[in-house]
This record gives structure tokens, sequence and C-alpha cells, in this order.
């Protein structure tokens, strides 16, 4: 059953760098993403490592609620998430496994706006916009390729 689609994916080899849009991506299990800075130990949080900090998603619809709402337009990838999705609820996710394309993840905890991501964006009014809606943290279970386009399943 589809739930969603992956509609844009970004890393960055580095904390602070901005994000690059991805055709594709390669998740190694139990590690993260190939190329991205929580994979290669770069990122801001890679001293506290969780599962959870393997992958992240953000809806677009809530990327798109801030331009509605608060007169805020971001581009995806200033989201610091790797992937945006259209069509599914990553809220309902938390503790459950679901699939992107053919790779497995588990969704561990919401991804809650913070001060650092108001400072890389320099929009502090940005925290109140995405609470509860700032994403899902997950945990990748089984590998492979993710493309844009790629079905978002329960």
């Amino acid at each position: 059953m589809s739930e969603g689609r992956v509609e844009s994916i970004h890393i960055t080899p580095r904390a602070e760098a901005p994000m690059e849009a991805k055709a594709e991506i390669t998740l190694r299990t139990g590690a993260g993403i190939e190329g991205d800075r929580y994979a290669i130990g770069t990122g801001t949080y890679s001293t506290k490592p969780k599962p959870g900090r393997q992958i992240t998603l953000i809806e677009a619809e809530a990327i798109e609620a801030l331009a509605r709402e608060l007169g805020m337009a971001l581009a995806p990838g200033e989201t610091r998430r790797n992937l945006v999705t259209r069509g599914v609820a990553l809220n309902h996710l938390v503790g459950r496994d679901f699939s992107v394309g053919a790779v497995r993840l588990r969704g561990h905890e919401l991804c809650e706006p913070c001060k650092y991501l108001a400072g890389l964006t320099g929009r502090a009014d940005i925290l109140p916009g995405l609470i509860h809606r700032g994403g899902l943290r997950a945990e990748i279970l089984e590998g492979g390729v993710i493309r844009v386009g790629d079905e978002v399943r329960i």
C-alpha cells in the first residue's frame, strides 16, 4: 500500500555546510547515508550517536505550512532533513517500521526544531512554526538505494 512519496533528497558532508540535493542516495544498515555528515562522523551531533540520527525526514506539507501560515519560504534542504516526503504523516511513524523504496527504516522520535536550526537558517521564528512537525529521526534497518519518487510504505 502506497502511503506517500519521496519528493527530494538532501545530504551534506559536514556540519553547517549547505545541504546538497541528490537524485538518489545509498543507505548503510545501522550506519547512515553514504557521504552524509552523520555517517562519516562530521555532523554537529556526531559525538552523541543514536540510531535515530541515521536519517531524517520531513513532510513537504510542513514546509508549505511555514510559508502559508508564517510567510516563511524555505527551500527543502534548508530544513536540514535528508528526505522530504509528501502524502505520509511522519509523526505516526514513531516506533514503527516502514519502507522507503527498497529500504527498511524504523521511526525513533520526532525531529523537533532547535536553536541550532534557527541559527543556521537565520530565522528564530522557525521554532514555533515547526513544533511537532519538524520531521522524524529514523534508524536504517535494511540499507539500499533511495531515489526521488520512491514510495513510502507502512
